[in-house]
């Protein structure tokens, strides 16, 4: 049990190594999202003392709200972008590897409607497997009608020819920020949510450092580094001009939506891929959590959020898509969770507002101050930007070349899958720890519909960090995502318990309810909407 116990008051022991100001970090990185990450994890590989920090709570945004996908790519495949599937092909297949608790092979199926799309998609995606080479997770082939009825049930079977079926990855995005953060810290480096960057701090115009502050209780703090690394996500532009109040736009933020069903819309264990919609993206129907994810759009927004809002054209834009595709059309009143994420898309150097013609790949800026940034990237080839980062770093900085092992390092928590029929499967080798509290507690089941117990709070806050009712909720476990109506039923009883843990008062547990009721009400659908907040309203006055 040693690898967990470093956790028990891991923020705590975290935050005194900032108390030393004649230290100097080798790299800060700011930003706890899946690029930061995996910066930071690929320079702890290096032997560089590391510290990442991060002003909300690790993959709080969009690293969060993805499509729970880790994928090669067939859309840029189609766009042509062989080197980005090429690449996130190779990266796929070290997560499966590093991060087997997380990652798994999800066998898709693309219906076929016409014989061209059965040519087109069959020799795509023959060509998908050929440049994934021996990380492939297997050989893509056209299946019949009578096949793709059977795998798909509850498919449009009007002029269905068949399908053609392939292989890719599927993940629990939040989980693995977590575990990329404990990977982190097991390895030496410093990893801190809830503190923000303040101010950067410079010596005749090159940064040197920055003044942190920790976001619980306003504490500061100045720390010293040989290399800071803006890894903000849709928030670099921020950052860079904390640098430069005049610097140039460098990205554009698109948004994604997801909208979250009761897997008997379409009750398979394949994901279905819709190739073609109507407005250029493809569509995913994907099976997760025992839940089903439809996703996603594709909407160009002016600005970013931390709580992005799903516009009411994008819930309608999916749930039309998939209708057209499902025997029986989901309507407003079967969602159970709406999610909305943001792309930090590399701005192309002409202007566009086709932010789907968009590389997905990433780009390295260097300021002229040595402030380094990384902007575009996606989930998938997280380690390879952090790759890529650290050996930019050393060569702009003069630095010693170090060699990169990050693609060989476990994942916290890597363990063996033991299959969906176990609900703590994605704590990997950890649920053998939440088990045997589980048997020696007499606390039950909060959700019995989620598979939540008490137990998995208790390590929520004592071994991974979490420090809000919305931590637990959202990231931790994923009731929110999953089921926003549960997850406001069950949040007093979560904040109680957390309260006890953390020795929080009942002005506190009011205040997380509070908030946690504000932020739900925006992952409702209007017809569920009015009871769960009315039930939550009911404990909010009981205290």
């Amino acid at each position: 049990m040693k690898s967990s116990l470093i956790f028990k008051t891991a923020r705590e022991n975290q935050l005194q190594q900032l108390e030393d100001t004649l230290l100097t970090w080798d790299v800060l990185v700011i930003g706890g999202g899946a690029t930061g990450l995996g910066i930071a994890l690929d320079a702890i590989s290096r032997g560089y003392k590391t510290l990442l920090v991060e002003q909300s709570d690790f993959a709080k945004g969009t690293s969060s709200r993805s499509t729970k996908l880790i994928h090669g790519g067939v859309r840029y495949l189609a766009q042509g972008d062989v080197r980005l599937v090429r690449e996130a092909s190779i990266e796929r297949g070290l997560l499966c590897r590093n991060a087997p608790h997380l990652v798994k092979n999800q066998p898709f199926i693309i219906p076929v409607y016409s014989i061209w799309d059965k040519y087109k998609y069959t020799i795509g995606l023959k060509l998908y497997d050929w440049i994934a080479g021996k990380l492939s997770l297997g050989s893509s082939v056209f299946i019949s009608r009578q096949q793709t009825l059977e795998a798909l049930p509850g498919i449009k079977q009007d002029g269905l020819l068949g399908g053609v079926r392939y292989q890719d990855g599927q993940f629990d995005d939040a989980r693995l920020a977590i575990n990329l953060a404990q990977t982190i810290i097991e390895k030496g480096g410093t990893a801190l949510n809830y503190v923000r960057v303040r101010d950067l701090i410079k010596d005749q115009n090159k940064i040197k450092g920055a003044i942190l502050q920790d976001v619980e209780n306003d504490k500061l703090y100045e720390v010293n580094a040989r290399a800071i690394i803006n890894a903000t996500g849709v928030f670099v532009d921020d950052i860079l001009r904390m640098d430069n109040p005049s610097a140039q736009k460098t990205i554009c933020v698109s948004q994604g939506i997801h909208v979250v069903l009761d897997k008997k819309f379409f009750p398979a264990q394949y994901a279905l891929m819709i190739p073609k919609t109507s407005d250029g993206r493809v569509l995913f129907a994907v099976p997760w959590h025992n839940k089903l994810i439809l996703g996603t759009t594709d909407t160009p927004v002016a600005e970013a959020s931390l709580e992005p809002k799903a516009m009411e054209e994008e819930i309608d834009f999916i749930l039309e898509t998939a209708g057209e595709f499902l025997t029986v059309k989901p309507e407003r009143k079967d969602i159970l969770s709406i999610f909305a994420g943001l792309r930090p898309l590399a701005a192309p150097k002409k202007d566009s507002d086709t932010t789907k013609e968009i590389s997905r790949s990433h780009k390295i800026t260097t300021s002229p101050s040595g402030l380094f940034t990384m902007l575009g990237g996606k989930w998938t080839t997280f380690r390879k930007m952090g790759e890529d980062m650290m050996d930019h770093i050393e060569k702009y900085s003069g630095w010693k070349r170090r060699k990169s092992r990050s693609a060989s390092i476990k994942i916290h928590g890597a363990a063996p899958s033991n299959g969906i029929s176990d609900p703590l499967d994605y704590y990997g080798s950890d649920a053998a720890f939440i088990k045997q509290h589980m048997n020696g507690s007499s606390g039950q089941w909060i959700s019995p519909a989620l598979h939540i117990h008490k137990e998995q709070v208790r390590w929520a806050v004592e071994h991974e960090m979490a420090r809000t009712l919305e931590d637990v909720l959202s990231r931790r476990t994923r009731a929110l995502l999953l089921d926003a109506a549960e997850s406001i039923r069950i949040a007093e009883t979560v904040a109680r318990y957390m309260a006890e843990l953390l020795k929080k008062d009942e002005l506190w547990i009011l205040q997380q309810l509070e908030k946690y009721k504000n932020l739900a009400s925006q992952y409702l659908y209007q017809n569920k909407q009015t009871g769960a907040v009315y039930e939550l309203n009911k404990g909010l006055n009981a205290i």
